[in-house]
């Protein structure tokens, strides 16, 4: 392994390190605006011009709190679960291919972190360990609201994985991969996912704002119920990584549900686009095509969250255990008896 390898793999981890936290810090200031414009308000405009340096201004405030520990007899562990649930939500992003490859410096750089063959594998393992960040922050604070909220986190997030899991085995049976790059690359042009797994779609999609405690799944933060939820003891930076994580998990699953289902970075005439204009044109429109559907689908999360109210505890496992997972392991069979018949027949030369 050269040295050369090493740097560009560096520069590479740094950019998206760098991308998600900007993305994460600047979605706090689009749900304000997207707010402000469905209740028909103004939202922050005073810091920077249209509010922009609004995040930084809010980030400054976080920085300068005072630093708040209740009595717990649980310090360390008070003040590991919000640096689980924010390394949780950064790591994800490793795997993603942001773009298919630059041509630089004699180099071909590939757009990806890292290219693992069990790539969407690596993403549900690291995701299902975020749920400790929250559990362990809520029991550490030694309040009854605290524990109670992540009680709620912890159950609604296993049980919504369940349904996530099982979305995703229909989609594996139909591309035979768990590469996120092979995914999007048999995406090409428009052979997108979501037109032959609109089901799995739909049953991830859901099960996405679930799993990233947005409305109406916002259950284990309803302040109506639970005064603040697993946050409550919290203050300073360490609030701030639990309301961080929370966007970056936002930003990332946008980003797996556009790679996944929306073709990722392919856009239609992308191959004639490498072919008469350059490989290195082509793949940055490819990024910014992905970066327009991922923020479509961050839009889609904040016009959700300001539109439809929180459902009831007892009707958010309802759906998650008796309509979202028989509904996948339906979907499963559906695909395995399209698949099969398909096979049956080119067997047969029809």
């Amino acid at each position: 392994m050269d040295s050369t390898f090493i740097i560009e793999k560096s520069v590479v981890i740094l950019v998206v390190f760098a991308v998600t936290m900007i993305m994460a810090m600047y979605s706090t200031w689009a749900e304000r605006k997207v707010a402000a414009f469905l209740q028909d308000r103004v939202g922050p405009n005073r810091a920077g011009w249209g509010g922009l340096l609004q995040p930084l201004a809010d980030g400054m405030k976080l920085f300068s709190k005072e630093e708040f520990i209740p009595n717990t007899p649980n310090k360390f562990l008070f003040v590991v679960g919000p640096a689980i649930a924010m390394s949780t939500a950064l790591m994800t992003s490793a795997v993603i291919p942001w773009g298919d490859k630059l041509h630089l410096f004699g180099r071909d750089i590939l757009l990806q972190a890292t290219d693992i063959n069990i790539g969407l594998l690596y993403f549900f393992g690291v995701v299902s360990v975020g749920v400790y960040g929250i559990m362990i922050g809520g029991w550490a604070s030694n309040s009854k609201f605290s524990l109670m909220g992540a009680v709620r986190a912890a159950s609604q997030m296993v049980s919504y994985e369940i349904a996530m899991g099982l979305s995703m085995i229909a989609l594996l049976m139909m591309t035979g991969s768990l590469s996120l790059r092979e995914i999007s690359m048999q995406q090409a042009e428009l052979n997108w996912n979501v037109f032959y797994q609109p089901l799995s779609f739909l049953i991830f999609l859901i099960c996405a704002f679930a799993e990233t405690n947005r409305t109406p799944f916002d259950l284990a933060e309803c302040e109506t119920e639970l005064v603040g939820g697993y946050h409550t003891e919290y203050s300073s930076m360490k609030m701030g990584f639990y309301l961080f994580a929370e966007y970056a998990n936002m930003f990332i699953s946008a980003t797996i549900i556009s790679v996944l289902f929306f073709g990722g970075y392919n856009y239609p005439g992308m191959q004639w686009m490498v072919d008469n204009v350059g490989v290195n044109p082509a793949n940055v429109l490819g990024m910014v095509v992905l970066f327009a559907k991922i923020c479509f689908f961050i839009f889609f999360y904040m016009w959700v969250r300001w539109t439809i109210p929180r459902f009831r505890y007892d009707q958010l496992m309802h759906l998650g255990w008796k309509i979202l997972i028989p509904l996948s392991i339906i979907n499963i069979m559906i695909t395995g008896v399209v698949m099969l018949r398909g096979e049956i027949a080119a067997y047969l030369g029809f």
